[in-house]
């Protein structure tokens, strides 16, 4: 079997879950089919299994454009690429709104099965539209358009099987829930310490970290706000990067500072950490912590546990697939509000409620070692990537059995 890989992201230009899903799925996807991986960027592989094609995202054609319009549809274009070429595959399986333009044209020209799956629901990012303007518009039609004329659909967690069925037509028998995985021999606690040393974290006090993108979607301003009530001698660790817009960057770059001016000991990484770093940071973090405002899955929190990591996080989406409360850390109620549920009700009474947790892990290190062990033995007995790459294997080989 041949499998067409759309993305946007792929190694080495990885800013998000979806990148870092698709660079063990191709792995492991590979020992069972050929597999050539079509993104945007300037990779190239011609040789090997998986292969890897990267086009260019941009283009002088949309120069006229105001900014947030001209992303949009830049992305069109490089699934145009993708396309350039006929399309030889057996399955084509998309991943996230960037690359399913890519996939409905490979459908629709050359016959070819599509599958997708899901990392995120653009009804459900709301925010996206300070990234994108109308832009955003475009994306959530072909989102809809792709999930609706695809062969199958693989949602990430319950939350999201949920989600996709109550608002797009979907067939039961179209759509299937496979989760994200992890590689527990390379996520798994270390007891060096570089990372700390580099970015000026006292190994000798406790810290909280957050690692993410600088997002709306990640929570980070409910994070900052739950770090104004920490205990003194808490350390704050923000391992924060690629932000939505400028506007937002603003935005999160004075909350920051305001922070680190009322309790010192804020550091914030600006800049994408190397995996063995973030090992690092997460294998001696005191807790970590994920208050997401939507998460279909969030691996960080499956990086977290194999690192023996207890984690706080927002009892929203995913997340509760993956963290046991009490026992593998603590979800947090979100209580959302609005249409759209992009915001906690009482803002400040989520960001208590998550330093309040904090607060308790930090000061029982005896509750978080069991925490953390716990956590581990949880990520190891149900999300390497093996068993994740045959389940999505078995709906190729569906997909393919009903042509």
């Amino acid at each position: 079997m041949k499998v067409v890989i759309m993305t946007r992201e792929y190694p080495p230009h990885v800013y998000g879950g979806a990148g870092v899903h698709l660079e063990y799925l191709c792995r492991e996807l590979a020992r069972m089919a050929t597999v050539e991986v079509k993104c945007f960027g300037d990779q190239r592989l011609d040789f090997g299994n998986p292969s890897v094609h990267g086009y260019p995202f941009g283009s002088d054609m949309f120069e006229g454009n105001p900014r947030r319009v001209r992303q949009s549809l830049m992305v069109l274009q490089s699934c145009l690429h993708f396309n350039a070429a006929p399309v030889e595959a057996d399955v084509v399986h998309c991943h996230t709104w960037y690359a399913m333009w890519g996939g409905i044209l490979a459908k629709i020209c050359y016959g070819v099965p599509l599958v997708i799956t899901v990392h995120s629901l653009e009804p459900l990012r709301p925010w996206k539209r300070e990234q994108l303007g109308r832009g955003y518009d475009l994306s959530s039609w072909v989102e809809k358009s792709a999930l609706e004329m695809a062969d199958a659909v693989i949602a990430v967690s319950e939350s999201d099987r949920r989600e996709i069925a109550n608002r797009f037509q979907v067939a039961a028998h179209r759509l299937h829930v496979i989760p994200n995985g992890i590689d527990t021999s390379q996520y798994r606690p270390v007891t060096t310490t570089s990372a700390l040393t580099k970015y000026g974290i006292d190994p000798d006090r406790p810290y909280v970290l957050f690692l993410g993108r600088v997002t709306r979607q990640k929570g980070i301003s409910h994070f900052i706000a739950a770090s104004r009530r920490l205990k003194p001698e808490i350390q704050v660790v923000i391992c924060a990067a690629a932000p939505d817009s400028p506007e937002y960057a603003l935005e999160i770059e004075r909350s920051v500072e305001t922070l680190q001016k009322e309790r010192g000991r804020v550091i914030w990484l600006q800049e994408m950490v190397m995996r063995p770093e973030a090992i690092e940071l997460y294998s001696h973090a005191a807790v970590f912590c994920c208050p997401s405002i939507y998460e279909p899955f969030g691996i960080i929190n499956l990086e977290a546990m194999a690192c023996e990591t207890p984690v706080v996080a927002s009892c929203v989406g995913g997340i509760k697939d993956v963290v046991v409360q009490g026992e593998t850390g603590f979800l947090v109620n979100f209580d959302p509000v609005g249409a759209d549920n992009s915001e906690p009700a009482e803002p400040q009474k989520f960001a208590v409620a998550l330093a309040a947790r904090i607060n308790e892990l930090v000061a029982d290190e005896k509750l978080r070692h069991a925490m953390g062990r716990k956590g581990r033995q949880r990520v190891v007995a149900n999300f390497g990537w093996g068993a994740v790459a045959e389940k999505v294997f078995a709906v190729y080989a569906a997909v393919k059995e009903k042509e």
